[in-house]
C-alpha cells in the first residue's frame, strides 16, 4: 500500500511515540487524524507540522475508554480526511500499581483504553476497509509483555490482551485486511526512571543502546508500505531485549 494520499488514524498522536508515527506517516504523504484525548495544544502542534510538510491533517478528540467514544473517533476522522486506509492504535493507559492494590477502577481503566478501545476503533474503521476492499490495522504493543515487570499488572494483562485481540482480527478481517501489532522496547523512558534503571536496561539489550520513537515509526511504515503479505505477526523494536 502506497501512503500517499491515504487517510490514516493515529490514536494517542498527540505525544511520544503516536506522535511521531504520525508525523513520518506526514512525511510519506499520508493524509493524518491526529487523535488526543486531552493534550489539545500538543496535538494541534503534531497537526500544523503535519501540514507544513504538505500533507492533510485533522486533530480528532475523543475518550477511547467508552465504546460510543472509539466510535466517534473514526467517524469523525473519516468526516474530516475521508475513508480510512490505515488504523494505528497507539494511545495507552500505563500506571504503576502493585497488584494487591489493584482496584476496579484501575483495572478497567487499562483495559477501557488499551484493549476494549482497540476493538470498538477496528470494528468501526473495518466496514469502511471492507467496503474499499483493503485497509491495515496496526497495534502499538509493548515488548515486555512477554517478561512484565512488577507493579504493572493491569497494564501487562491490558497489552496481553491486545496481542490476542490482534490475532483475532488478523483472521476475522482477512483477506482485504491485514492486522499486526508492533511492540516496542525502551525507546522513550517514563521520568522517574533514573540513570540506574537506564544503565540496567541497556545491558539486558543485545544491541546495548536504548531505540528512539523514530524506529518504531519507520517499522509502522514498513507494515503499512513494505509488504501486503504480513498479517497475524508482532513485530518486536527492543534492540534484541526481548532475547535476553
Amino acid at each position: 500500500m502506497d501512503l500517499r494520499g491515504r487517510s490514516v488514524l493515529v490514536t494517542g498522536a498527540a505525544r511520544r511515540v503516536g506522535r511521531a508515527i504520525a508525523l513520518v506517516l506526514g512525511e510519506r504523504g499520508a493524509s493524518v487524524a491526529v487523535h488526543y484525548r486531552s493534550s489539545r495544544n500538543d496535538a494541534m502542534d503534531t497537526v500544523r507540522q503535519i501540514r507544513a510538510m504538505g500533507a492533510r491533517s485533522a486533530a480528532v478528540r475523543g475518550d477511547l475508554a467508552r465504546i460510543d467514544g472509539a466510535r466517534a473517533v473514526v467517524q469523525q476522522a473519516e468526516r474530516e480526511l475521508g475513508g480510512l486506509s490505515v488504523l494505528i492504535h497507539c494511545a495507552s493507559v500505563y500506571e504503576p500499581r502493585p497488584w494487591e492494590n489493584t482496584t476496579e477502577a484501575d483495572w478497567e481503566k487499562h483495559m477501557n483504553v488499551n484493549a476494549r478501545g482497540a476493538f470498538f476503533l477496528s470494528q468501526q474503521a473495518a466496514k469502511g476497509m471492507k467496503q474499499r476492499r483493503g485497509g491495515k490495522i496496526i497495534n502499538i504493543i509493548d515488548s515486555d509483555v512477554t517478561r512484565p515487570y512488577r507493579n504493572y499488572t493491569a497494564y501487562f494483562a491490558s497489552k496481553a490482551a491486545l496481542v490476542g485481540l490482534t490475532r483475532a482480527l488478523a483472521v476475522e478481517l482477512a483477506p482485504e485486511i491485514q492486522v499486526n501489532a508492533v511492540a516496542p522496547g525502551a525507546v522513550l523512558l517514563p521520568d522517574e526512571w533514573g540513570i540506574k534503571i537506564r544503565r540496567s536496561i541497556i545491558r539486558a539489550t543485545p544491541l546495548k543502546r536504548i531505540g528512539s520513537p523514530e524506529d518504531i515509526a519507520r517499522t509502522v511504515v514498513f507494515l503499512v508500505e513494505g509488504s501486503d503479505f504480513i498479517t497475524g505477526a508482532v513485530i518486536p523494536v527492543d534492540g534484541g531485549r526481548h532475547l535476553a
